[in-house]
């Protein structure tokens, strides 16, 4: 029963028999065979092999070797008891130029893939793009460049026409806000560069590249899924007296700028204002806004911490505590004034605040805007420093974390936000994008140099809650 703990530690809560309960992954932190198979280069390729960009040095190159794994991995699922597995499919594999020829031992892999997944009663849901441009089209300028959002829905049809009489749900794009802001403005993330104008180019042209890709999805497909997109919509706190400003100013850039022209059709004004000093908004063309706002199924929410902001003095030294590697830039065009707040512990092994209650209102305050949009936690989860005794992973720390948020997700339902699943990330510990193998997210261990998966005591928590749809005592 719920006791309506403040601390968001009940048990017992049960979720209703369709709620869905998995995992998720993405395809360049977990597959390897990074130059096999007719799989070209993509800027995470060129960025995990640049020189001190990522924090151990390492590479994607290998990391997991899911793709040589597949069959293994897919019992382990099984075993798992998993009702749906959010995987990402590699635009290298698929298109290895970007454009032109296609590479059919990449679709077979997803196919065999997809095909797996459905032999063993796990529901397909297959992300489009989770970060890994092909090189060629970052060499032809990237996001910023309106051209990729046609490429993307040419990669899109071809996919779509390969897998669309499996896949259950199909998801765009997963968090365009790193790929437009760490991608081309602060530089953590690759393709590493720091320009703001770039940055919010592409923030619109991967929001094009949603609308177009749904819509050629649509043209090809022959079963009916479900559409959808991924945004990690930042849940936002206000320090001090000038803590609205402050949420005002992140939120459009953090929020509204994607959900603005993809859900409503339209850009917010003031985040045309914030930022006409850096750009003037001209890449966005006559008929943009409509193709952008295309009719979605579900709306993917990632959560993982909150966001506290105040507006800087210009005095004391400012706080840049915004959760994301410091790099050459700033993720933050226009907002030049705004200040990151460290906020209280406890924190992941990220430097995260961990944080449940932020995680129920921001479902519930994206229900309110959005009272008709069916919601799923498409990612959550935590990193922390895994021991390893005897064979056996006892992270008591991050089942304390996913029994707080599920709790929190579970209050969400229970006060009528319609929520459809949650999906836990991840599935494996793999390739933590700049922070390399140095951070471990996964209810399953793996040993880098054997490769060898070991269920983490939270996955074994995670996989009695699927199976009894039952918060474990």
């Amino acid at each position: 029963m719920s006791s309506g703990n403040a601390d968001y530690r009940d048990s017992g809560l049960e979720f209703p028999k369709e709620f869905l309960l998995g995992s998720a992954t993405a395809s360049y932190q977990i597959e390897g065979a990074w130059n096999e198979d007719g799989r070209g280069p993509s800027i995470w390729d060129t960025f995990s092999h640049t020189p001190r960009l990522v924090s151990d040095g390492t590479t994607g190159d290998v990391t997991d070797d899911h793709y040589h794994l597949l069959e293994q991995d897919l019992d382990l699922m099984k075993e798992l008891g998993l009702e749906a597995y959010r995987f990402s499919i590699s635009w290298s594999r698929i298109i290895p130029t970007g454009s032109g020829a296609v590479n059919q031992a990449g679709i077979d892999f997803y196919s065999k893939l997809v095909d797996g997944l459905i032999a063993r009663g796990i529901l397909p849901i297959a992300t489009l793009y989770h970060w890994d441009l092909p090189q060629p089209l970052e060499d032809a300028g990237g996001w910023p460049n309106r051209e990729t959002a046609y490429r993307f829905a040419e990669y899109a049809s071809v996919i779509g026409a390969a897998l669309g009489d499996r896949v259950h749900t199909w998801t765009t794009l997963n968090e365009p806000w790193c790929s437009a802001y760490l991608g081309y403005g602060s530089g953590a993330h690759a393709p590493a560069r720091t320009n703001g104008a770039d940055a919010l180019a592409a923030v619109h042209h991967l929001n094009l590249a949603h609308g177009l890709a749904i819509a050629e999805l649509q043209q090809v497909v022959t079963n009916d899924p479900k559409y959808s997109v991924t945004l990690n919509l930042h849940a936002l706190r206000g320090v001090g007296d000038t803590g609205d400003e402050a949420v005002r100013q992140i939120d459009a850039l953090g929020n509204r700028a994607f959900t603005g022209p993809m859900l409503h059709g339209a850009y917010p004004q003031d985040l045309l204002d914030d930022t006409a000093s850096i750009t003037d908004w001209s890449f966005v063309q006559d008929g943009d806004l409509e193709l952008i706002k295309q009719r979605i199924d579900v709306l993917g929410v990632n959560y993982y911490s909150t966001t506290a902001v105040r507006v800087w003095d210009g005095v004391s030294e400012r706080e840049n505590a915004d959760g994301h590697k410091p790099a050459a830039g700033t993720a933050w065009p226009g907002a030049d004034r705004i200040e990151f707040v460290e906020q209280d512990g406890p924190y992941t092994e990220m430097g995260w605040n961990i944080a449940p209650d932020g995680f129920e209102k921001l479902l519930w305050d994206v229900h309110t805007e959005f009272p008709e949009l069916p919601l799923m936690i498409t990612e959550n989860g935590a990193a922390f420093a895994d021991v390893v005794v005897d064979g056996v992973i006892d992270d008591t720390e991050r089942i304390d974390y996913l029994r707080r948020h599920i709790t929190a997700v579970h209050r969400a339902l229970e006060r009528g936000v319609d929520l459809r699943g949650y999906l836990v990330w991840s599935l494996f510990d793999n390739f933590e994008w700049a922070y390399g193998f140095s951070k471990r997210f996964g209810i399953v261990r793996v040993d880098y140099d054997t490769l060898e998966r070991t269920v983490k005591n939270s996955g074994h928590w995670y996989a009695e809650l699927v199976s009894t749809h039952r918060i474990p005592e």
